[in-house]
């Protein structure tokens, strides 16, 4: 057990946040396959202060799936600090601050990343959102700008005399956004030096590597992202190849139906935000080509759901032709 403050956290792995990814329909389903805790997507301070709804909206959650972590992003400190306060308003657990989005229009503009190149006003961040609220502070990171400015034991040096209560850390720099390899080795030096709790993030592709990477790192949690998008397994011990065609259905429209009621809309907008997750909720599947086809085309929710459940009897046959198959080799043994 991992505690922060008054938030007791269990488990050891949880759902990085991603933009438009880790909403609170997908968040549900993770916390209900193991995911520790959530994190909402990063939402710009200057939009909260200008009370932008939409922004705000974006914080929604239901209580399962606490811990619930609010995460934000900006460059300016007035106005970091101030939506820190307007969104503790609405009961988050944490709030943390991103310090690791590489996309260019948020780090070019100093915040995410950008904010590895001025670590004294991200420093000050932490330290007045820290005297301003009664919730736990967290940061995430990456470990440098570019390979020439590996500047993270600064960075947590900054952060943790600033009050930090955790810091997780993409093992990958500003530069090399989502490509070559994380670093956990210098995951594993970070948590070495560190007086505050550290999750390690990169790369993650398996429930047993998670566990692996935390056993041989000491990190206190491991966060999975791009691997764990629908595929929310991977926070479980038992892997979707265990799982039956009918379960994995039912957590398909579970997923579709909670991504409708999140996002209502009378063009069936839920439905096409969904796509991103249902073409990985099938991968490794054999599905006929086009009946595969019109399931990432269709925008009307009755025919998905249609398209879907015939696969059911298309699926059954599968599995009785590879019994009849495997009953006619016994024979011959």
């Amino acid at each position: 057990m991992l505690k922060l403050g008054n938030v007791e956290i269990f488990g050891d792995i949880a759902l990085s946040p991603m933009a438009g990814i880790s909403d609170s329909p997908y968040r549900k389903i993770a916390r209900k396959f193991g995911s520790a805790f959530s994190y909402t997507e990063f939402v710009n301070t200057e939009q909260i202060v200008r009370n932008n709804q939409k922004s705000i909206d974006m914080f929604r959650f239901e209580e399962m799936e606490r811990p619930i972590v609010f995460q934000i992003f900006g460059s300016d400190l007035t106005n970091v600090v101030e939506s820190s306060n307007r969104i503790a308003e609405l009961n988050p657990d944490i709030i943390d601050l991103n310090m690791g989005c590489s996309v260019a229009k948020v780090s070019s503009h100093g915040s995410g990343a950008g904010l590895l190149k001025n670590l004294p006003l991200a420093g000050r961040m932490i330290e007045d959102m820290v005297k301003t609220n009664s919730c736990p502070i967290t940061a995430k990171i990456r470990i440098g700008w570019d390979l020439n400015s590996l500047n993270y034991k600064e960075t947590v040096r900054v952060l943790q005399e600033s009050g930090v209560s955790a810091i997780s850390v993409h093992g990958r720099t500003k530069s090399m956004g989502y490509s070559g390899l994380a670093d956990w080795n210098i995951i594993g030096e970070i948590k070495s030096l560190s007086k505050v709790p550290i999750y390690g993030n990169g790369d993650i592709q398996s429930y047993a590597e998670a566990l692996d990477r935390k056993k041989q790192t000491n990190v206190d949690l491991v966060l999975i992202g791009r691997k764990a998008i629908g595929n929310p397994w991977i926070f479980s011990p038992k892997a979707k190849k265990d799982f039956s065609w009918s379960e994995i259905r039912g957590l398909i429209l579970e997923h579709l139906d909670g991504m409708l009621e999140f996002y209502p809309s009378d063009d069936d907008y839920g439905l096409i935000l969904f796509r991103k997750h249902f073409v990985r909720y099938i991968e490794g599947l054999t599905i006929p080509p086009p009946i595969k086809q019109k399931l990432l085309q269709t925008s009307i929710v009755n025919e998905f759901k249609d398209l879907l459940n015939s696969l059911e009897l298309y699926f059954d046959m599968q599995l009785t032709q590879l019994k009849e198959s495997e009953t006619h080799c016994e024979m011959y043994l």
